[in-house]
């Protein structure tokens, strides 16, 4: 088998094999945002393939009017599949009930985007 061959084929492989690894990522489980100020319970709900997020913590400068009404509630609720490793849904993010996105990027990392009219916002966050 020629080189060119030998790449050819590594590389149908891998695209082949590349669904079996997006698969294996789940967004379950607990979340901080990257800054440390928040963390987040995320969990499969609705029909098993949607996705929900509560808020579980708040870091002392976090502590917030507008954020302590949001301990304890979900944040994301029923977020639906759009496609692998992404969900698309209404976040409540600091009061404030926008239009918005979950993407799991790898393992241990996950990226919400949120857009209220033309206002847009990203916040990282680290698994724990």
């Amino acid at each position: 088998m020629t080189f060119a061959k030998t790449i050819a084929a590594a590389t149908l492989a891998l695209f082949v094999a590349a669904p079996a690894f997006a698969q294996d990522l789940t967004p379950v489980g607990t979340w901080q945002t990257a800054s440390g100020e928040s963390r987040y319970s995320v969990s499969y709900c609705g029909d098993g393939t949607q996705l929900c997020a509560k808020l579980t913590w708040l870091r002392k400068d976090a502590r917030k009017p507008e954020n302590v009404a949001l301990l304890n509630q979900l944040v994301v609720n029923g977020a639906k599949p759009v496609a692998a490793n992404k969900w698309r849904g209404t976040v409540n993010y600091e009061g404030n009930a926008v239009s918005g996105s979950v993407t799991l990027v790898s393992e241990d990392r996950m990226k919400l985007q949120g857009c209220q009219l033309i206002a847009c916002k990203s916040v990282e966050f680290v698994r724990i």
